[in-house]
C-alpha cells in the first residue's frame, strides 16, 4: 500500500471512513448507493462497471461481479467487455454502455454528437444521468484504491439487490 495503515485498522475502513470523516464517509455512501438503487439491468450495468475497472487497473473491482437477484453475468462477460466493439454478446444499451464507460474515463471531450444521439435513442435523458453518476463513482473509487494500493486488500460490499 502506498500509505500507512495503523496496526490493527482495517485499511479500507480506516481510508474512507477514519482518515477523512467529511469526505471518506460520503464518498463510500455514493458507492454503495450506485449499488444498491440503480435502475440498470444487470448485464448493461456490469459492461459500464468492467470497462471502468479495466481502464483503472482495480485488481479488487475486476474481479468482482454484481449479483442481483440471485444472478450475475456469465464467466465470459469480462472478455466481452474488453471487446465490446465486436462481441456479439451484447445487446445496443449493453455495448453502447461499455462504450461510454471507455469514452468517459478516456476520451471524454470526444463525446460528439453521433454519439449522444445513439445514446439518446437508447437511453432516457434520465438514465443517462443515472449512469454518468454511477461512472464517476466507479473511476473516482477504482482509481482512489488503485493508486494508494487499496485494491490488494479491498472486499467491496455486498451488492445483492
Amino acid at each position: 500500500m502506498n500509505i500507512d495503515i495503523p496496526e490493527g485498522k482495517d485499511p479500507l475502513a480506516y481510508v474512507w471512513g477514519e482518515m477523512v470523516p467529511g469526505i471518506g464517509p460520503a464518498a463510500a455512501a455514493l458507492s454503495q448507493n450506485v449499488y444498491s438503487k440503480s435502475s440498470f439491468g444487470l448485464r448493461e450495468f456490469e459492461a459500464a462497471r468492467l470497462r471502468i475497472a479495466q481502464i483503472n487497473g482495480c485488481i479488487t473491482c475486476q474481479d468482482w461481479r454484481t449479483k442481483r437477484d440471485g444472478e450475475i453475468v456469465e464467466s465470459t462477460f469480462a472478455e466481452a467487455v474488453t471487446d465490446w466493439r465486436t462481441t456479439d454478446a451484447f445487446d445496443d444499451r449493453t455495448r453502447l454502455a461499455a462504450e461510454y464507460a471507455e469514452r468517459y474515463a478516456i476520451d471524454h471531450h470526444n463525446l460528439d454528437d453521433e454519439f449522444w444521439k445513439r445514446m439518446s435513442a437508447h437511453y432516457s435523458q434520465a438514465e443517462i444521468v443515472e449512469l454518468s453518476m454511477c461512472l464517476g463513482s466507479w473511476l473516482a473509487s477504482g482509481r482512489l484504491n488503485h493508486v494508494l494500493g487499496l485494491d490488494m486488500v479491498c472486499a467491496l460490499p455486498s451488492s445483492e439487490s
